[in-house]
């Protein structure tokens, strides 16, 4: 496979230029908010119930960012942990990926695990729009433990360090699964709390507590463990939805939140 195609399209966001450009511009309207963040947290839903999350996310990376996003997402399917090595397409056009760093992290590739998973590729268009000249380094995460996520931070901090990349780390993970509103905005929010102050054994013991449906944990946990490595000490939640805002249906919603590692 020489190219990663698109593949929601068309059903997660549009997959007419024009169209797709519009709506973006639309999500990056609001100001910025004067920050440049080590990593993030962005959802993957669907643009009409996360996209403005999302954006929000990304809105703390100055928009002349020119070097690596590397892209932790989880498998929904079950997949193992593996890298993605060729250039994603978009309907925006391709983002090329980092080789180099993609090598260096010492993953196995997998381009047929990253096929039709939607929780990195929802990522892309906002990359593209927002940083055309940057690259990506695609991470799709099976084991999410905490032993598990420890080891790929550092993985990614050893690849960081062997090719002098200029990094973002991009965590994609929606919140809460289709529980009422307020029993996901009190199971998210006690769960985010933990990420304040980077705190990932206690983000995991809330989860566990609580038994909040996080389906990135583990790509939130990686990228929160690397970031405080490479000189992070907090984060910082920007903005926390739920489909229920948009949908008015407030008994079975989904959490979305945009948070900042800085």
């Amino acid at each position: 496979m020489d190219m990663r195609p698109c593949s929601v399209a068309g059903m997660f966001y549009p997959a007419e230029p024009r169209h797709l450009e519009q709506l973006l511009e639309t999500f990056f309207q609001k100001k910025a908010p004067g920050i440049d963040a080590r990593g993030i947290v962005s959802p993957h839903a669907g643009y009409v119930y996360s996209g403005e999350t999302g954006a929000c996310a990304f809105s703390t990376i100055p928009p002349d960012f020119d070097g690596t996003f590397l892209v932790v997402g989880p498998s929904h399917r079950g997949y193992t942990t593996c890298a993605s090595a060729v250039p994603w397409e978009t309907p925006l056009g391709i983002v090329d990926v980092d080789k180099a760093l993609v090598d260096a992290l010492g993953l196995d590739i997998d381009e047929a695990a990253h096929e039709n998973e939607h929780s990195i590729e929802v990522q892309m268009p906002f990359i593209k729009y927002r940083f055309p000249r940057a690259r990506i380094a695609p991470i799709l995460m099976g084991d999410q433990s905490y032993r598990a996520a420890t080891s790929l931070a550092e993985q990614v901090l050893r690849a960081v360090e062997r090719t002098e990349r200029n990094v973002r780390i991009v965590a994609s993970s929606d919140f809460s699964h289709y529980v009422p509103d307020g029993v996901a905005r009190r199971q998210d929010l006690a769960a985010i709390d933990a990420l304040a102050t980077l705190d990932i054994p206690e983000f995991y013991r809330r989860l566990r507590e609580s038994g909040a449906t996080v389906c990135g944990y583990g790509p939130i946990a990686t990228m929160c463990t690397a970031c405080r490595t490479l000189g992070a000490t907090r984060g910082e939640l920007l903005r926390y939805t739920t489909s229920g805002d948009v949908t008015g249906d407030f008994d079975q919603v989904v959490g979305y939140a945009a948070i900042a590692v800085v």
